[in-house]
């Protein structure tokens, strides 16, 4: 298992060659339970690029885009965001994920009150990551 702080950073080489970037999130579908795509910052003047999380490749030095990136789409981040139960009671704020980086797969989500299980996930907007009632 990989946590997402691990390839937050990592450098993303473009698809002809050349530095694309470097990662700064990993974008979740809640619903499938994967990382679905990797949001890489280009530089200050530039747009985020995003790269589907299967058309990333590793090498020596970070990641290797196999295929042309495309703007990001407005999609909230996990990390930092707060998490809510079904009840609305706070869960406290993601510190951090566990993933498979081979399948995208979430496996738990770290917050600050404690470690919460993909499976219990149910939505990810922009003001809290739902998660259901213990």
């Amino acid at each position: 298992m990989t946590l997402f702080s691990q390839v937050t950073g990592l450098p993303v080489e473009a698809v002809g060659g050349g530095r694309l970037g470097a990662v700064r999130s990993l974008v979740v579908d809640v619903a499938s339970g994967r990382v679905t795509h990797a949001r890489v910052r280009r530089g200050r003047l530039r747009r985020d690029a995003v790269v589907a999380w299967t058309d990333l490749r590793a090498t020596a030095h970070g990641l290797r885009a196999t295929r042309p990136t495309t703007d990001a789409p407005a999609t909230p981040d996990l990390i930092g965001t707060e998490a809510l139960t079904e009840r609305g009671e706070e869960h406290g704020t993601v510190l951090d994920a566990e993933f498979d980086p081979l399948t995208g797969r979430l496996d738990t989500v770290l917050t600050t009150h404690g470690t919460v299980p993909a499976s219990h996930l149910l939505g990810l907007g922009t003001h809290a990551l739902i998660v259901e009632d213990a």
